[in-house]
């Protein structure tokens, strides 16, 4: 990992680290918070022996002073003196208690031992470290007498006496704040790094080619229209996400140059990744560009395709593949020029075997005798295998994934499936792309009033509907009508759809 992949990851992540963050700063606040407040009284202790005047006298006797702090510092934190201490002032504590509330330290190469007191009162950690010094004055006088009537070896004196403290020393509320922000990033970052390492799914071209085999030929980024509806206006909308249909459908035309793929199967490993939304919208892009397109929901299980276009449900592939219903009398048209659907119809008992049939095979090549495209909505690969049965039958097969929920095992399995009928994979669609943000794939310019300009930013949707979610078409209701050609009528409207284009 790079420099630039840890960026990447923090960016993606940022939640994450914050969320991390923040609570753990919150528990050093809270921390800080429920603290008792303690305060510190100190005194300065003096120690000298008693020498001659001669220099050699002098140095020998610091010397000794010098030894001497370091017993010293010990006895001040004993028990014993702990104990005298208690009797002096009359405390309600014990010897071990006021121990561990005592701290003396030695300055090196001096004859001085800071003593500090900590305690939550601050009237009583001055006077504990007041008489804890003054009785030390005198424990050291009898230790170093070494008979009565004889002068001390040592002394100590009381340099400096303790005062009440203003403030208390604990807690500390910088130092925690402070410990708080570090081992918060710190936690964060390394919760980011691990959930990314966990992260199972596909988020970048470079993994989705290497599992899919093949190129990615669209990039559709977030949209809050798709809440609305999955079908955008390509007459008037210039968003990213209509930009990115119209070049996803430029690269479908130029695929093959000399036979691009007219009957292209559009599909998902799993529900949810929006393969009806790019089902929809390819066929709409398609239409803007006076191609005469037929919309085919495969999907004979869960069909959507009518709910958004607002065409009607109870007629359509099932029908014909029962031979209940021919073909011309269950295409319908839209209110979008060149754009035909068929729908679903009725959910027949066995959809594979329907789809899998010679029956499903014939409809498919009269669609493409009809149409400049036949785009093919089926259900998702994992799911169930008619996926798998309509792109055997397509010229072309279209994944769609769904950046940050599409798992790499699923995709390799659906690619297994594909491979197993022997479908040719056109290339992958990756949807939900960010718009924001570190590896953002996302048009900076939009075509409005025939110049480009910079685009308005937009608020980023949440999430693109999945192919089962309920969507309030924002469009104003639509008059279906159903064709009811007879069969030999057919050929010669398929040739003034197709010259519809150069005239």
């Amino acid at each position: 990992m790079n420099l630039q992949d840890f960026i990447k990851i923090i960016r993606h992540r940022w939640i994450t680290v914050v969320l991390t963050a923040l609570i753990i700063i919150l528990g050093s606040v809270a921390y800080t918070v429920v603290q008792t407040p303690l305060y510190q009284a100190s005194t300065r202790l003096f120690v000298s022996t008693t020498s001659g005047a001669s220099v050699s006298d002098l140095y020998n006797g610091n010397r000794l002073s010098q030894e001497r702090v370091l017993s010293y510092t010990q006895l001040l934190m004993g028990e014993t003196l702990a104990q005298r201490t208690i009797d002096r002032l009359q405390l309600n504590m014990t010897a071990a208690g006021l121990k561990a509330e005592v701290t003396a330290k030695s300055k090196p190469d001096t004859v001085l031992i800071d003593v500090s007191v900590l305690d939550a009162s601050p009237v009583r950690a001055r006077d504990i470290a007041n008489s804890l010094s003054d009785e030390f004055v005198v424990m050291a006088r009898e230790l170093e007498t070494p008979s009565p009537g004889f002068r001390p070896e040592a002394r100590v004196v009381v340099e400096q006496r303790a005062t009440v403290p203003s403030s208390p020393v604990v807690p500390n509320k910088t130092r925690n704040l402070a410990i708080g922000i570090l081992l918060g990033g710190m936690f964060g970052i390394c919760l980011a790094l691990l959930r990314d390492l966990l992260d199972n799914t596909v988020k970048s071209q470079e993994t989705l080619e290497q599992i899919t085999g093949t190129g990615v030929v669209g990039y559709i980024p977030f949209d809050k229209k798709f809440q609305v509806s999955p079908a955008l206006s390509f007459d008037t909308d210039n968003s990213s996400a209509a930009e990115a249909f119209r070049k996803l459908r430029t690269n479908l035309q130029f695929l093959a140059v000399d036979d691009p793929p007219r009957v292209i199967m559009i599909s998902s490993a799993s529900p949810g990744e929006g393969k009806t939304t790019a089902s929809i919208n390819i066929a709409l892009a398609l239409a803007e560009a006076e191609q005469n397109v037929v919309l085919v929901d495969g999907d004979l299980r869960r069909p959507s395709i009518s709910k958004y276009l607002n065409a009607l449900r109870s007629v359509g592939v099932s029908n014909v593949l029962s031979g209940a219903t021919p073909l011309t009398e269950v295409l319908q048209e839209t209110n979008y020029p060149h754009l035909t659907v068929l729908a679903a119809g009725p959910t027949p008992p066995n959809p594979s075997e329907l789809l899998g049939s010679r029956t499903a095979e014939k409809m498919i090549a009269e669609l493409r005798g009809n149409f400049d495209y036949v785009i093919i909505d089926s259900a998702p690969l994992l799911a169930v295998t008619d996926g798998a049965v309509l792109a055997a039958h397509a010229d072309g097969a279209l994944v769609v994934v769904r950046a940050g929920k599409t798992r790499r095992d699923q995709l390799t399995h659906a690619m297994g499936m594909l491979n197993d009928v022997g479908a040719n994979l056109l290339g992958a669609v990756l949807t939900m792309m960010p718009t924001r943000g570190s590896g953002v794939y996302s048009y900076n310019y939009y075509y409005s009033g025939g110049s480009y300009g910079p685009e308005k930013e937009r608020d980023v949707a949440s999430r693109q509907p999945s192919d089962e979610d309920e969507a309030v078409s924002a469009r104003e209701t639509r008059t279906v009508t159903t064709r009811k050609r007879s069969t030999e009528t057919l050929e010669p409207s398929t040739d003034l759809r197709r010259g519809s284009v150069e005239s």
